[in-house]
């Protein structure tokens, strides 16, 4: 396992506190997790060439839980794959390239990562980059729902908060549809809130776990403070200075790699402990739980929101109820709606033009 091995406690102590129930880290609250036999499954990671792709490759060519790597981009991927086979692990490194090899990538494939597409660069926000991420989205979830239905998809392209639906209506239109099977990778949000309050309170970070809702762009990061694991408290002062921290944590990369670059390291980080996450589920581990955006009716009128889930077998076995909010969380969360539910239909709008 990678270094952000996490510890289930008991379905009793994960439901009986809501969705920020998930404890992180070995606690002396919590008992080891069980060792289960690994089954063997192939993992495709779709735009594996680029700045997210590459550092992904190598921390599931490290993760134990991985058989067969699959990595696929339009040139130069053959690189990437002669590189991390070198790594003496037991995981088999496929590569893959150019729309002609999609479907050898894809075959077998039980999870698909996918992040894809053009990076943000300074100046630009998500939005700017639904015209060219949005067609590359749809041709992979298009190859995907042809080539190996049943697989999990995850997707990490930006803006998130358009490509999930996006993917969700092209299987719709493929009457291959699943929602349990197709998730919305806003780990990053969590990883961050994560390191920012364990910064702030002095606090092991392996013990924090902070639940993050909503959406995975700006505003509709909303980072539920109140419900943080161990418990901490912030004045009102505090509480916006750290959710806006959260919030921005993206435009701070960019403009810190002045036009080089997004959050790639870290999103790739983040990827991999949510693959590693739902490998977990798929080959029956209980109490995996992890914060993603998906379809789901947690939120009336919001047919896609990032929430807590409980990952099993199946993908996403049970998404959690919000729990309850402080009257900050509260005023954000009533705040950012409109602009979730644009979003979600921009990208419905998009796989049904």
């Amino acid at each position: 396992m990678l270094a952000y091995k996490r510890v289930a406690g008991s379905a009793a102590a994960q439901t009986s506190r809501g969705p920020s129930s998930r404890v992180t880290g070995l606690s002396p609250r919590v008992s080891r997790r069980k060792i289960v036999k690994c089954e063997a499954k192939k993992v495709a990671l779709l735009g594996a060439g680029g700045g997210i792709g590459q550092p992904l490759s190598l921390l599931l060519k490290m993760n134990k839980l991985v058989t067969e790597l699959s990595l696929y981009d339009i040139a130069g991927v053959t690189g990437v794959g002669a590189d991390i086979s070198h790594c003496n692990t037991p995981v088999k490194v496929s590569a893959f390239n150019g729309p002609e090899e999609l479907e050898g990538a894809l075959k077998g494939a039980e999870l698909i990562i996918i992040p894809a597409g053009v990076p943000r660069k300074p100046g630009m926000t998500r939005d700017d980059l639904f015209n060219v991420n949005a067609g590359i989205v749809k041709a992979l979830v298009e190859a995907a729902s042809k080539h190996c239905p049943e697989a999990i998809i995850q997707l990490v392209t930006n803006p998130v908060n358009s490509t999930v639906p996006i993917a969700a209506e092209v299987m719709k239109k493929a009457g291959t549809h699943n929602p349990a099977k197709i998730m919305g990778v806003s780990t990053l949000d969590v990883v961050r809130a994560n390191t920012f309050v364990a910064e702030a309170k002095k606090l092991d970070v392996k013990d924090v776990d902070v639940p993050v809702v909503g959406g995975h762009a700006g505003a509709t990061i909303l980072p539920l403070l109140s419900q943080a694991t161990p418990p901490v408290s912030f004045t009102d002062a505090e509480k916006k200075m750290m959710t806006e921290k959260i919030q921005n944590a993206g435009t701070v990369v960019v403009e810190a790699k002045a036009g080089k670059g997004s959050a790639t390291l870290s999103m790739a980080y983040a990827a991999a402990r949510m693959a590693e996450s739902t490998l977990m589920g798929l080959n029956g581990e209980p109490n995996i739980y992890e914060c993603s955006y998906v379809q789901s009716d947690v939120v009336p009128d919001c047919p896609f929101f990032a929430s807590k889930l409980l990952l099993g077998p199946g993908g996403v076995a049970k998404v959690l109820p919000l729990g309850n909010m402080d009257a900050f969380e509260q005023a954000c969360f009533h705040a950012m709606l409109p602009e979730l539910k644009a979003s979600t239909q921009k990208g419905i709008d998009f796989a049904n033009a």
